[in-house]
């Protein structure tokens, strides 16, 4: 019965020290609950001291001279009652106000805090300058620390620059060797020298910033690459089509091609564009795309072109004859290419003149074609003119009918004469 006895004792013993241990973890918990916004409130302790407990007074004084010792709070107000502490006040950021909260609930005899604080919303100079201050201090630092490798890296872009120079050289010699296009060439040259500036920019990245290496950048340049590729649509579009272009494209430096509304030579064929000199002399930046993608003529892709004119000659005249005398002068004219036969027509009975089509061939380039057209028409018109052939021009007959006078009278003397002489208006 003893033995009884004392289990039901231990027993109880034992429900009484787990029954504390969950009330302290409840308090416990209590305490380190986040505050609210608007009410920052705690949770009574599980037990509540009767005798030897702080006054009220002491507790709001003795927070209030922690609070005004720091400097980041104005208007306090702090008040305890039955040690339930009311902060208000304003602080001056959201950090510090939660600082407040959590000092007096840590605080000997305080039951439970209520946070009425507010943030100042106002913006202070004084700790922005020291803000920013305190960042270029830092930047400098940085910058200070790293120059002997931002320096490094410097020479190392520099090195690549001339590698990349020397390099495309020793290419284009090689190929100039083996006699292959200019532009093809050209295309070699680029992608070498992008090739060396890759590399020698992965280089400058390395060493510049020592934690960085070539897996690394080429990672984050590979997870960039759509990014990239939707931002720079066009430069890449522009990119490939060069690239095509200066592979197997049927025109080179020095030709003479037209694209739309944009007629000239071509100087110089780049990855990204195409410039072309009009011929009134300005300079068009062509984007390789649109080359790539339009219809382009080379005016130069032989070394002759064919050049036609209509030359007319009057009804009266024997078109056998005018025909022989318009080929004699067109074949006597040194921009004539002699090699391929001229070609004369008669093409269509026009309103005043029969009109002959005459073909011939001449150099490709645009100054070549405007000068041997002046000279063939200079010709043609000087040996019709000693053989005595007409070239008519366009003439009206004017014929009046009989008409009265204001008195109702006819002058037919006056329309008879207007009649026997037809006028000509020249168009």
């Amino acid at each position: 019965m003893h033995h009884g006895y004392l289990c039901r004792h231990r027993f109880r013993d034992y429900i009484l020290v787990l029954g504390m241990s969950v009330l302290c973890a409840s308090g416990a918990f209590a305490q380190d609950a986040p505050s609210s916004d608007t009410k920052d409130t705690s949770e009574p302790p599980p037990t509540i001291e009767v005798e030897n407990v702080v006054e009220d007074s002491a507790i709001a004084s003795r927070l209030s001279r922690i609070f005004e010792s720091s400097g980041w709070y104005r208007d306090l107000d702090i008040q305890s009652d039955n040690g339930i502490v009311t902060i208000a006040g304003v602080a001056d950021t959201e950090e510090h106000r939660e600082w407040a909260g959590s000092t007096a609930r840590r605080t000997q005899d305080v039951i439970a805090v209520i946070n009425k604080m507010e943030v100042d919303s106002a913006v202070e100079f004084t700790s922005s300058k020291q803000v920013i201050t305190e960042s270029l201090n830092e930047l400098w630092r940085d910058l200070l620390v790293r120059s002997p490798l931002l320096i490094a890296a410097a020479i190392v872009l520099v090195a690549t620059s001339l590698l990349a120079k020397f390099v495309g050289w020793s290419i284009v010699r090689i190929l100039d060797n083996r006699k292959l296009r200019t532009s093809l060439k050209d295309l070699v040259y680029q992608l070498v020298s992008i090739a060396v500036w890759i590399v020698g920019i992965l280089t400058a990245t390395v060493v510049a910033f020592p934690g960085m290496t070539p897996s690394k950048a080429l990672t984050v340049l590979g997870l960039g690459s759509v990014a990239v590729g939707f931002a720079f649509k066009d430069i890449f579009e522009n990119f490939f089509a060069g690239i095509l272009i200066l592979w197997r494209y049927p025109f080179d430096r020095g030709d003479f091609i037209t694209c739309e509304d944009v007629t000239g030579r071509v100087e110089k064929i780049t990855i990204r564009n195409t410039l072309i000199r009009r011929l009134d002399g300005e300079l068009a930046v062509v984007p390789n795309a649109n080359l790539f993608k339009s219809t382009v003529d080379v005016l130069t892709n032989q070394p002759q072109r064919r050049v036609r004119i209509i030359c007319g000659v009057a009804y009266d005249e024997n078109v056998d004859q005018s025909r022989e005398v318009i080929r004699k002068a067109v074949q006597g004219c040194e921009s004539v290419q002699g090699v391929r036969t001229v070609e004369i027509f008669a093409q269509e009975f026009a309103s005043s003149s029969v009109n002959f089509e005459v073909a011939w061939w001449t150099g490709s380039k645009p100054l070549e074609i405007r000068r041997s057209r002046d000279e063939v028409i200079a010709a043609i018109k000087r040996e019709l003119d000693d053989a005595k052939i007409e070239i008519p021009f366009p003439y009206r007959t004017l014929v009046f009918k009989d008409a009265e006078d204001r008195n109702g009278l006819v002058d037919r003397r006056s329309v008879e004469s207007a009649s026997d002489q037809p006028q000509q208006e020249q168009f």
